[in-house]
């Protein structure tokens, strides 16, 4: 996917990042360039100071410093030379490139009404590189499932920025739509896959360009790209009857009246959140009530990934664990 992101940055960046060690590029995760402070990337879970002539470095004074003119071009690449038609993805903080990645923003706020209404003198970016990658979704799909229903149970994947909560999302929602039982039972109870519809309002889970996702999200997979999720969810349920809605990271509080459209609706749903934890996310009005109803049947907790290790635990509606105790490991993940 590195190959995606190369042309989207400064010639001076574009050296740099591409003549980095191969190993490292293959794990890259983030890219953080901010202007006139120390280029640094983040690969297998380890922070990373790059000097001018690709060698890493721990010592930041010797790492490269973007330019102003490496941050204006940079943002000139990212927009298409078109800053004023990004007007709402510069207000929310990010952009979401081809293929996925997602550029965090920061610098110099414009307010209007004393909301956020632009960033100007964009100072800081930090690319953060999506990745597809099979197999993580599979060892949670036997807990996750609903034999009495065939479907899957409502659930919630939990976790801190960056741990994996994408990439899972978007394995469950592939694995689903093929079919893709690891126990002969749910083969038999289930024969085909599921339709799904995933809301991807940050053009991150699927990756799509012009409409089509780039990431595999199975053969029975409709996906509404760039739609807030709320508005995404009800067009799903009215038009395109969903065995499973999938969207990313709910915060908003038409989020959960759409969330009990769909509850109630019949059809199955697999969202995340940002937290640490099940009493973390219970804490959020959006999510409290949700919650405390008992609407989700599956809570996902994602720890903190130790190398290409993590530990995952699942719990019931009453915050038991659904694994008799057990932890489950899944390996490599890199976004959300």
């Amino acid at each position: 996917m590195l190959t995606s992101i190369l042309p989207l940055l400064p010639n001076s960046l574009r050296i740099i990042i591409s003549n980095l060690p191969i190993k490292l590029k293959e794990q890259l995760e983030e890219i953080r360039i901010r202007e006139d402070r120390p280029l640094e990337v983040l690969s297998a879970g380890r922070y990373v100071f790059v000097a001018q002539d690709s060698t890493l470095l721990k010592d930041s004074q010797k790492a490269y410093k973007p330019s102003r003119e490496d941050c204006r071009m940079l943002l000139e690449l990212l927009t298409n030379h078109s800053v004023y038609s990004f007007e709402e993805e510069l207000r929310r903080g990010y952009i979401t490139c081809s293929g996925g990645h997602r550029v965090g923003l920061a610098g110099r706020t414009v307010l209007e009404d004393g909301r956020v209404k632009s960033i100007r003198d964009v100072s800081s970016f930090n690319i953060r590189i999506a990745r597809e990658i099979r197999g993580t979704g599979i060892k949670l799909l036997p807990y996750l499932l609903d034999t009495d229903e065939g479907r899957p149970y409502h659930t919630l994947i939990i976790s801190p920025p960056q741990q994996g909560k994408t990439t899972l999302l978007r394995d469950l929602a592939r694995c689903l739509s093929y079919g893709e039982w690891t126990i002969s039972p749910l083969a038999q109870l289930i024969p085909t896959g599921l339709k799904i519809g995933v809301v991807d309002e940050r053009s991150e889970i699927g990756a799509s360009v012009q409409g089509v996702p780039r990431f595999d999200l199975g053969p029975r997979t409709d996906i509404m790209d760039g739609c807030p999720k709320a508005e995404g969810m009800m067009m799903m349920i009215r038009s395109l009857s969903p065995d499973v809605l999938v969207v990313d990271e709910l915060g908003r509080p038409e989020d959960a009246t759409a969330m009990y459209e769909a509850l109630h609706a019949g059809i199955r749903v697999i969202a995340t959140a940002h937290g640490s934890s099940l009493s973390d996310v219970s804490k959020r009005p959006v999510l409290r009530d949700l919650i405390e109803e008992k609407l989700f049947t599956r809570y996902v907790i994602l720890g903190f990934r130790r190398g290409d290790e993590q530990v995952i635990q699942v719990l019931d509606e009453h915050g038991n664990r659904a694994t008799s105790g057990r932890f489950y490991r899944l390996g490599k993940a890199d976004d959300g």
